[in-house]
């Protein structure tokens, strides 16, 4: 058997990771257990390319400048380890059953995006065709990040992938589609209760906003830590750490909330989950910054790590918006940039603040520049639409910036 390469087992890693995280949160909101077990898989698949890469880092080490050079490589893996082992905790407390409050259930599933699991059963509408000529995202708002054909995982599958029965789909998108979709595979809806209506903020309701707080600080660290290392960018990794300040505050905070609500439940054991929840969601902020010390020193990381990062199945990519382009003063939800560019927006740079997980709701104004993950074709498509036209370097970085002019 062929062994992988170093950035192959990279990339590999950091997809099944960042699927993990995504995979965790929503089996938990959705009480989910065959979403948390993919988790687990997920989780054995993360450890074996970590093992390969620390034996092939250490094969290729022949002198004290390759150790010092792949020494970066490997404290990747170990922020990337750190990542996986957090999402394992988090699939854990669903499969454990230890309790979490429905006013948290309500909280995520209703939220704007979601991730969902659909297998494509015997009767569907679905197999024999590419992703390309279903056309998912604008019928159902649901675009699939990744596809598991019995043991083989395929991560953002391009638009000739052809779909087969027994195929597991991992989706985002609008909740509202993920009935859509399991109804094309050949399942039956979930029929999600209404969420309930509340006048009055109690102890735990403070409590889940911080838990909701925390979990999307935690998929913010991720994505802008990625972003740093692959465009060198140490603003952005100062922005990871002051991600991981607010979150050791919203942890503590949590704490306080949990224990004043403890005493309102008639069985305060349901908090044991939010508590795990939680700190899981710290411990992958922790990683993100972990992540960046690569980029602190005045040596460029090793090529393998911005190869790898920027050969993944999605890349990270900036883009200004100029005055008078299409995007500007459109909000989020009008322009649909991910349904029309496959591109989702981690966070908005506006004036030197940055707005991590914008809203929906949020418009665009001249001048901000968007950090948005995705395929590399949607990144081009963006920057057009941005009316950025800056020249790309041959690694796909910007060689300038317009803020630098």
């Amino acid at each position: 058997m062929r062994r992988r390469t170093v950035k192959e087992l990279l990339v590999g890693a950091k997809d099944a990771a960042e699927l993990m995280v995504d995979l965790a949160y929503a089996a938990l909101f959705f009480g989910d257990d065959s979403m948390a077990n993919e988790v687990l898989r997920l989780e054995e698949q993360v450890d074996d390319a970590l093992v390969d890469l620390r034996l092939v880092c250490m094969l290729a080490a022949r002198t004290p400048e390759d150790a010092a050079q792949l020494a970066g490589v490997l404290s990747l893996a170990v922020s990337i380890e750190g990542i996986a082992d957090a999402a394992e905790d988090i699939a854990r407390v669903q499969l454990k059953h230890l309790g979490v409050p429905s006013e948290l259930r309500d909280d995520l599933r209703y939220a704007e995006e979601v991730t969902a699991r659909v297998k494509i059963r015997e009767e569907n509408h679905l197999e024999g065709r590419t992703l390309r000529e279903l056309e998912l995202p604008a019928k159902t708002g649901m675009w699939i990040i990744a596809v598991r054909r019995d043991i083989d995982w395929l991560y953002g599958p391009d638009g000739d992938e052809v779909l087969r029965e027994g195929d597991v789909l991992f989706l985002q998108g609008p909740g509202g589609g993920v009935d859509r979709v399991r109804e094309l595979a050949g399942g039956t809806p979930h029929q999600m209760p209404a969420p309930r209506e509340t006048t009055k903020l109690s102890h735990l309701d403070r409590a889940v906003d911080l838990v909701v707080e925390l979990k999307n600080a935690a998929e913010a660290a991720v994505g802008l830590a990625y972003a740093a290392i692959l465009l060198r960018d140490r603003t952005l990794a100062a922005e990871v750490s002051v991600i991981e300040d607010k979150s050791d505050d919203l942890f503590h905070g949590l704490e306080g909330w949990v224990l004043r609500a403890a005493a309102e439940l008639e069985d305060p054991e349901e908090l044991r989950g939010l508590l795990h929840l939680a700190a899981s969601s710290e411990r992958i902020v922790d990683s993100a910054q972990s992540m960046t010390r690569i980029i602190e020193t005045d040596d460029p990381p090793h090529p393998i790590v911005t190869q790898a990062l920027s050969e993944a199945d999605e890349i990270t990519a900036d883009a200004f918006v100029q005055p008078g382009s299409q995007v500007e003063g459109r909000s989020l939800s009008e322009l649909r940039l991910h349904t029309e560019t496959g591109m989702e927006i981690l966070a908005i740079d506006r004036q030197g603040r940055w707005l991590y997980r914008p809203r929906s709701t949020r418009r665009l104004e001249a001048g901000d520049r968007l950090l948005a993950l995705g395929p590399e074709e949607g990144a081009a498509k963006l920057r057009e639409w941005c009316g950025d036209d800056r020249p790309e370097g041959e690694d796909g970085e910007w060689v300038e910036s317009p803020a630098d002019d």
